[in-house]
């Protein structure tokens, strides 16, 4: 081949190549930006809690103890059911008490005999000692065995009350109307000494429900300041029914509580403070045993600034949040956080109204152009999915607007 032809070959190859790379680059389409769910910062009035763990039980809890010994008869009640006071619930068997209360009437009616007898020789004696036909010691010895036949009569008294009070323990009655449980005991079992049963069966009342929780000393200070603070505004109800109750599934009780005792302390040992609070349970859906949370509101936040827990990320111990502007583009906010609410987060400093912040923070970088999504978030801070959101009545409205 020529000298010359070889370059010549070289140069229409790389010219072809630039040409053909050029026609790709420019088929390739730029990449679209990246899609961000946002939400809007949310403003308003924010009453801040606190949540403590509790374990409820019945406003009273009264055992039914079995006070004399015997073979239990009968149960006159069905377990688990609400009781009224004064009811009859036991029957333990009476005869070896009504054997007794017989005895003690016996002995009553003789010591009333002696009684008679020392009385009636008193008064024979006393006379004839006034005229010193018998001697001052007669009639000391005669005052002497009327006292003692006195005292006799009393204790004879005294044993036979008792053995009526014992023959009545006999029959146990409901103390107080309430639910009564499982009994401990049945028809036929010897009850009232261990190791058999003593303790038969408990009654609670659980209208109002009781519940019993521990805060350490920091939380008890800040609940205690905000009690006096609404005391010192007289605003008496809402400090009365200011506790709010949540159950086991997170469902919140419909009836608000209020604190009716507290320790005389905070325990030593473990640095906490013991409340009870009673909230009211007409239907009796809470019973004794549960464990529950108790939320109190120690402070409100006007005009209060929150983001969803999401869209914070901390570095260092330094708090920021993606800001998404109206073209797009990112930009990192370093905040300041307040208290936690559900799953919101009060930003005390670091945002304003009307800003919006990015969900999906980890890749997004400050400068880059993203396609903001709005979403909506419900008063916990949980996104609001599109089919709920057309679901709601004002969702359907508006479309109907949009529509005509």
């Amino acid at each position: 081949m020529r000298s010359w032809a070889k370059p010549l070959a070289l140069g229409w190859l790389w010219a072809g190549a630039s040409l053909g790379l050029g026609c790709a680059e420019e088929e390739l389409p730029p990449p679209p930006p990246l899609e961000v769910a946002v939400v809007d910062v949310v403003q308003r009035d924010q009453p801040v809690f606190l949540e403590m763990v509790g374990e409820t039980r019945g406003s009273s809890d009264i055992p039914i103890r079995a006070r004399v010994e015997g073979v239990l008869l009968e149960m006159r009640f069905l377990e688990g059911i609400n009781i009224a006071k004064g009811e009859l619930l036991y029957m333990i068997d009476p005869s070896p008490f009504r054997s007794r209360v017989v005895e003690e009437q016996g002995r009553l009616a003789e010591a009333s005999t002696r009684l008679s007898k020392a009385k009636s020789d008193l008064a024979r004696i006393r006379p004839l000692a006034e005229m010193n036909a018998v001697s001052e010691v007669e009639l000391d010895a005669a005052v002497a065995a009327r006292d003692a036949a006195l005292g006799a009569l009393q204790a004879a008294e005294a044993r036979l009350e008792q053995a009526e009070i014992e023959l009545g323990y006999t029959r146990i009655y409901a103390p107080i109307s309430g639910r009564i449980g499982i009994s401990q005991a049945r028809e036929g079992e010897f009850v009232g000494k261990d190791p058999n049963p003593v303790v038969l069966n408990y009654i609670s009342r659980t209208d109002p429900i009781r519940v019993r929780f521990s805060i350490d000393e920091r939380r008890y200070l800040r609940l205690a300041r905000r009690i006096r603070e609404l005391d010192e505004q007289v605003v008496r109800d809402e400090r009365e029914a200011s506790l709010e109750l949540i159950l086991a599934d997170g469902t919140v009780h419909p009836y608000k509580g209020t604190t009716v005792g507290t320790d005389a302390s905070v325990d030593p040992k473990t640095g906490t403070f013991t409340v009870e609070a009673d909230f009211p349970n007409p239907d009796e859906l809470v019973l004794a045993g549960q464990f529950a949370r108790v939320r109190g509101s120690v402070e409100t936040i006007r005009d209060a600034l929150l983001v969803p827990q999401r869209a914070i990320s901390e570095l260092q111990g330094i708090f920021r949040v993606f800001l998404v502007k109206d073209d797009g583009t990112v930009a990192m906010r370093q905040v300041e956080l307040g208290p936690r609410v559900d799953q919101l987060q009060v930003v005390r400093q670091g945002l304003n109204p009307g800003e919006r912040v990015a969900l999906d923070i980890i890749r997004l970088r400050p400068g880059m152009v993203v396609d903001p999504h709005p979403v909506e978030i419900d008063e916990r801070g949980a996104v609001v999915e599109p089919e709920a959101a057309e679901a709601r009545p004002d969702a359907a409205s508006e479309a109907d607007r949009t529509d005509t």
